[in-house]
């Protein structure tokens, strides 16, 4: 009677193999961050107009930084949305 717990069985769970994310404005040296570049900026940022961080675009840091000053001047002169619905 001490030993009647129901035993749970765990199945091993499936790897999933993720390749690792490299910054594209260090693979591509010679492109720059632009507030102007509004095709490269809409795709650093979310459907609703967020900032998208770096584990989703796999940007370094240092061009993380570069994209959201260009993204902020972006919306201050009306040529990205702040927000999106």
């Amino acid at each position: 009677m001490k030993n009647m717990r129901k035993r749970i069985i765990r199945r091993p769970k499936p790897q999933i193999f993720l390749r690792k994310k490299y910054c594209r404005f260090c693979r591509e040296k010679n492109r720059s961050i632009d507030y102007k570049d509004l095709k490269t900026l809409e795709r650093l940022i979310s459907e609703r107009g967020r900032i998208l961080p770096t584990k989703i675009t796999g940007t370094c840091s240092k061009h993380q930084r570069n994209v959201a000053v260009a993204v902020k001047r972006a919306r201050f002169l009306a040529l990205l949305p702040y927000v999106r619905y």
